[in-house]
């Protein structure tokens, strides 16, 4: 009898064990990719896996070279921790510093977020996000770009890294000389094809489908899609695309000459803007010594607290930001788009009704407006301020507004519809209630984000409204509806009308919170700033 129910207790424990294990494996998840296995953590019926190297650390002799293949690892990598952001610069209470402590080189990695059950075979849609940050701050791992309501519904969120400011864009004569067929110049870009190339070859094994994959990004993130739209070595790596706040014409974020002085938008090159900048470090010559020299200093000095000007804004410039360098990016977007030169795929466009005040379309009066819109004031002044009392704060936001972002943003759905493929605009208006003091004039720049993925915290720690959760659900699903499909519309959402020329239909997402497909409501404001553009030569 005893000798039985020993026999009993020993199996017992067995199967205590072995369902312990299996409860280990299920919050530890374990996947096994081309270069080796990577375990992450499972909360809440959604796995994570965080900080997966996607290439080399670009370091040492590899600073400003595109990435280098990821080395195999023996064994399983721990990847429950976020690594560290792109080197950029800091802040503290006494000010910016030089670095983020939170930042290194040795950060090209990506983060995947997924449902706990998905496996090998189970062809996920993939969405892979691109922060913004104006090409100098962000990462994949800020918590407002959190994938979990995504994986919830079904989609799989990659977020990834890329390098920035000086270390992302960085032109030199020597540079350009040494490996000859390498791209030059635009190492941030490669470092996103390089994330999508490693998407394709293995998000399988976490069970995503590399032929369903969507980029999505805002500001500097949507620029970024926007290139990757027409840099022809992206082409392939994505099946859609959604652009928020991305611009999509010529002049914002959107390549500077390499070596030619004199665009219009961007007087010096880029390699005089890298002769610059060793200058400052007191590095003279532009011969491979010097080159080296540039190699050797400290990511800290490379950083050098963001500054991209010496002696201010109109001051002497050390950072070049996006290049045409001939070999990667041959073109900007708008270039691309009017010569048919994008890789097509349907996309989503849009912007927020109250993008930016300053910056673009700078002026201290109505008047200095009207003096930069000198042919088209007339027309300027019965879009913008018909009965001559428009606040001019509210009047410069909107002109920013439809300058940078949202007239692109229609001559970028032109382009794709003009091709068959299907384009989708939107307008973000709303505003919560507890930001209305703050966005007098309507929803500012990266507003949408946090209601895209459905990620809305408030400050203090307090319930978030219902309206705004209302507002945030309605967004989520558009986007996912369209990782899914290439259609954002489904069940229980208002019909989100494809873009047609002839009719200039949008979906705005309205100051009441409601969603609706309607008439393009500034076209009027739009046409204005068309003319503008066109007027350019």
């Amino acid at each position: 009898m005893k000798k039985i129910t020993w026999g009993i207790l020993c199996l017992l424990i067995s199967i205590a064990t072995w369902l312990q294990a299996q409860e280990q494996n299920l919050n530890t998840p374990l996947v096994n990719t081309q270069y080796g296995k990577v375990r992450g953590i499972t909360e809440a019926g959604v796995s994570i896996f965080k900080g997966i190297p996607y290439a080399a650390a670009p370091v040492g002799e590899f600073r400003w070279r595109p990435p280098q293949p990821v080395k195999a690892w023996e064994g399983e990598k721990d990847v429950s921790q976020f690594c560290k952001d792109c080197g950029q610069a800091g802040f503290s209470a006494a000010g910016r510093l030089k670095i983020s402590p939170n930042s290194s080189e040795d950060c090209l990695a990506l983060n995947i977020w997924k449902p706990a059950d998905a496996k090998k075979g189970s062809k996920l849609p993939v969405m892979v996000w691109i922060h913004g940050g104006a090409f100098v701050f962000g990462s994949g791992s800020n918590q407002d770009n959190s994938g979990v309501s995504f994986a919830k519904q079904g989609v799989m969120l990659v977020s990834i890294n890329y390098r920035l400011g000086r270390l992302g864009f960085f032109a030199f004569p020597a540079l350009s000389q040494e490996y000859p067929n390498e791209p030059k110049g635009n190492y941030a870009y490669m470092d996103q094809i390089a994330a999508l190339k490693w998407i394709k070859e293995n998000i399988d094994q976490f069970g995503g489908d590399p032929k369903n994959v969507t980029i999505f990004g805002e500001s500097a993130g949507g620029v970024s899609v926007q290139s990757l739209l027409t840099i022809p070595a992206a082409k392939g790596l994505f099946h859609k695309a959604i652009i928020e706040s991305g611009g999509g014409r010529d002049g914002v974020l959107t390549g500077r000459p390499i070596n030619r002085d004199g665009d219009r938008y961007y007087p010096v090159s880029a390699e005089k803007i890298g002769v610059n900048f060793a200058k400052k470090h007191g590095i003279e010559g532009t011969d491979a010594a010097a080159l080296a020299k540039l190699r050797a200093l400290p990511t800290d000095e490379i950083v050098d607290g963001g500054e991209e000007n010496i002696g201010g804004p109109t001051g002497i410039p050390i950072y070049s930001g996006p290049i045409l360098d001939g070999k990667l990016v041959v073109e900007t977007a708008e270039s691309a788009y009017k010569a048919g030169h994008q890789n097509l795929v349907p996309i989503i466009i849009g912007s927020n009704s109250a993008e930016v005040g300053a910056g673009f379309v700078n002026a201290s009066s109505k008047e200095d407006i009207y003096k930069q819109f000198e042919s088209i004031k007339d027309e300027l002044k019965a879009a913008y301020d018909p009965d001559g009392n428009t606040e001019f704060a509210k009047m410069l936001t909107f002109i920013n507004t439809d300058k940078v972002w949202a007239e692109p943003a229609r001559f970028t759905a032109r382009a794709f519809e003009s091709k068959g493929y299907p384009a989708y605009i939107y307008l973000f208006s709303y505003v919560s209630e507890s930001m209305k003091q703050r966005m007098r004039f309507g929803a500012a720049h990266a507003s949408e984000i946090p209601y895209v993925f459905n990620t809305l915290r408030t400050r203090d720690g307090s319930a978030v409204a219902s309206k705004d959760l209302e507002v945030a659900n309605i967004m989520h699903s558009y986007w996912a509806n369209f990782a899914k499909t290439g259609n954002p519309n489904g069940s229980n959402l208002s019909t989100w009308p494809v873009f047609k020329n002839t009719k200039g239909e949008i979906l705005e997402v309205q100051s009441d919170g409601k969603a609706q497909g309607k008439k393009e409501p500034n076209e009027a404001r739009l046409n204005v700033m068309e003319k503008a553009a066109n007027s350019i030569k």
